[in-house]
């Protein structure tokens, strides 16, 4: 069994460290509010991908190999909530803007439906589940499942917070207006471009 948790580890972590639309949105929380203020998001996102994983290790897995439907529907609306945090993120002038509009950090309930409504995180949870999961056992299927969400859990929540710190080394360079607008456009830009793979890919 250790040689399974190490595969799932390095697969969960490979998974939540590479570039998505929540990590995106971390690295500009954070190098817009700190990383303290970014936690709710991480947390919304973990909280709500480990439960992804759950769902569809307990049979969510096979009802959307055989509706594909949902799928398609999930993909247009996690495009369009994504496509509004992006334009959230791209008009946003920092938490030390002079004007009266100040943006606040994402929020909990935005971090879980980012992550809930991410195409990405649906196909990589299927995928571990299908590799790590469903091919054991029968008896241990169970075990493994548990296994695999808290593995997802913690590795989820280190690799957006890794993000979320990037943003956050980099406060103090961004700590002048202009670049700071011009650091949330280019991060409103690559989300809206990860919308588009999305759509598109």
């Amino acid at each position: 069994m250790a040689t399974v948790l190490l595969s799932m580890s390095l697969f969960a972590l490979i998974g939540a460290i590479t570039p998505g639309p929540v990590n995106i949105i971390a690295t500009s929380s954070g190098a817009t509010f700190g990383y303290l203020r970014t936690l709710p998001h991480i947390l919304g996102a973990t909280i709500s991908y480990t439960l992804i994983v759950f769902l569809v290790g307990t049979g969510l897995n096979q009802l959307l190999t055989d509706t594909p439907t949902i799928t398609e529907i999930l993909k247009y609306l996690g495009s369009t909530f994504l496509l509004y945090m992006a334009y959230k993120i791209a008009t946003s002038n920092g938490d030390n803007g002079d004007n009266d509009n100040k943006s606040s950090p994402p929020s909990f309930i935005q971090g879980a439906l980012c992550q809930g409504l991410n195409p990405k995180a649906w196909l990589v949870s299927m995928s571990g589940v299908s590799v790590f999961v469903l091919t054991q056992i029968a008896t241990d299927t169970l075990n493994y499942l548990l296994a695999y969400t808290i593995i997802s859990f913690v590795l989820c929540f280190v690799g957006i917070s890794t993000w979320a710190i990037v943003g956050h080394l980099i406060r103090e360079f961004l700590a002048e207006p202009k670049r700071q607008r011009t650091f949330n456009r280019l991060m409103g830009i690559l989300l809206s471009l990860t919308v588009v793979s999305i759509l598109f890919g």
